[in-house]
């Protein structure tokens, strides 16, 4: 679905904290495109020259006095897109609370504990029951734990009447540089014998960093609050589906030869790393990539098809240096492949 770029019935003003990395450029774009007026706030080292006609406050928000260049102004909205440690939230709300209409965190599915539930929706409480401790870092929690105490610090700090908690699952597209869904539409392009984990009908679920960032605008003009779990696509999608769908935007060789996922398991590859994007859909993951996202598509909530989102992570690889592209930061090294596939063939007698 193309995006929706009609002008915005009112108009505005956007703070957007981060905006400059991996989903900001693409909403800050969409937003000035509805018409919003937009101001970025970041340490101006991550792609300084991008938007030159747009309002930038320079902060670091792990230094003293980081938050000085807020203070004393007014936005009908502020998008928290890169908050890593729960204090962030805490402290951006003791500049910016009395001074905003809303308050927009990026959270994760990874809040759920039970992910071995089919069909979790936003009215399940059972989140992580081990949120980080306020003042908790990267080496102290988990991201999931991160992430709940920073859905508590914004309801706490902001209001539940001026805060919107969206829980993205993987995301993807253009600009990523985890690889964690680019490394399938890489590697199917490079052609041959091709590793496909578990079995064709395992569900998988991502959303293309586009689709996130469009909904998060659409839904701050609608003035909604509450939560809602973001990810895709609308209708569902098996790994074979994702692997086929990557081919066809190639002119690729590829041939898929299926892998037992217990099989993967006892050679010790690592689901969602060195196989991202998949999850054997059982025990715990059960649920992870069947989660119920039926409030956001009501909300508005829409969908690129696959072919768009593969072949525009294709032309953004193949725009990076050469350095980068002989180096990519997950899926299977292609000596590991060949050996698993070697010994899978030799176990099926092959």
């Amino acid at each position: 679905m193309t995006s929706n770029t009609s002008r915005a019935v009112k108009p505005l003003r956007m703070l957007i904290l981060g905006g400059t990395g991996f989903i900001g450029p693409h909403q800050v774009e969409y937003a000035l495109a509805r018409g919003h007026t937009v101001t970025l706030f970041n340490r101006g080292k991550t792609n300084p020259g991008l938007f030159p006609t747009v309002e930038k406050l320079i902060g670091d928000r792990n230094a003293p006095g980081g938050y000085t260049a807020l203070e004393g102004r007014t936005w009908d909205v502020v998008i928290d897109n890169p908050v890593q440690v729960p204090r962030w939230v805490r402290e951006a709300g003791a500049v910016l609370a009395p001074n905003v209409g809303k308050y927009v965190f990026v959270s994760t599915l990874s809040t759920y504990k039970n992910r071995g539930k089919i069909g979790i929706s936003e009215l399940d409480t059972d989140l992580l029951n081990t949120p980080a401790a306020p003042d908790a870092t990267e080496r102290d929690a988990t991201y999931g734990e991160r992430k709940v105490r920073g859905e508590m610090d914004a309801r706490a700090t902001f209001g539940e009447a001026k805060t919107l908690v969206v829980r993205p699952g993987l995301i993807v597209g253009p600009g990523d540089l985890t690889d964690r869904f680019s490394y399938w539409p890489i590697r199917v392009e490079q052609g041959g014998e091709m590793l496909a984990p578990g079995t064709p009908d395992d569900p998988v679920a991502f959303i293309d960093q586009r689709d996130l960032t469009e909904f998060i605008v659409r839904m701050c003009e609608a003035d909604a609050t509450g939560t809602y779990n973001v990810v895709g696509p609308q209708h569902g999608l098996t790994m074979s589906e994702l692997l086929y769908g990557c081919k066809a935007v190639t002119t690729s060789d590829t041939r898929f030869t299926w892998v037992d996922a217990d099989f993967l398991l006892e050679r010790k590859l690592r689901p969602y790393a060195d196989l991202p994007v998949w999850m054997p859909p059982r025990g715990n993951s059960a649920g992870w990539a069947r989660m119920d996202i039926s409030k956001s598509v009501k909300a508005g909530l829409t969908f690129r098809p696959l072919a768009v989102t593969a072949r525009d992570t294709l032309t953004y690889f193949h725009q990076q240096s050469p350095e980068r592209q002989a180096q990519l930061k997950a899926g299977l090294a292609p000596e590991r492949e060949q050996q698993v596939l070697a010994e899978w063939r030799a176990k099926a007698g092959r």
